[in-house]
């Protein structure tokens, strides 16, 4: 069973930078999109960043060029940074990769595939 594992979300000041970490089994990151969402309190779910099949880089439309998305394919782990952290951006953010469709073999969309639990960030004055 394919999972997806979030770390180095916590409570942090605004101002400062945190990077978390997505790892997962195998190769799943060489196949299909991966990448990060977030869910705001009484928001819903959005896209921050993704890294596409042909390893495009799509940042989402309210990110404003403080998150960094990159990965390790040697060892399976997705990474995305948020340097000078702002109130805003407190939110659970999930990793997401997409999966081969078993019928024709097609990579499904970064968010119709595989989820993580979600690390949560909290920012505070």
């Amino acid at each position: 069973q394919v999972r997806l594992l979030e770390s180095g979300g916590g409570s942090v000041q605004a101002g400062e930078t945190l990077k978390l970490s997505c790892t997962t089994s195998g190769r799943l990151f060489d196949q299909c999109a991966r990448g990060w969402f977030r869910q705001g309190p009484g928001k819903e779910r959005e896209l921050v960043a993704q890294i596409t099949r042909d390893r495009r880089i799509v940042y989402g439309d309210s990110v404003k060029g403080r998150f960094t998305i990159s990965e390790d394919k040697d060892k399976n782990i997705l990474y995305l940074q948020i340097d000078n952290l702002e109130i805003e951006d407190t939110a659970v953010y999930y990793c997401a990769a997409g999966r081969r469709r078993a019928t024709t073999g097609r990579c499904t969309p970064v968010d119709d595939g595989y989820w993580g639990q979600g690390t949560q960030v909290t920012v505070s004055t």
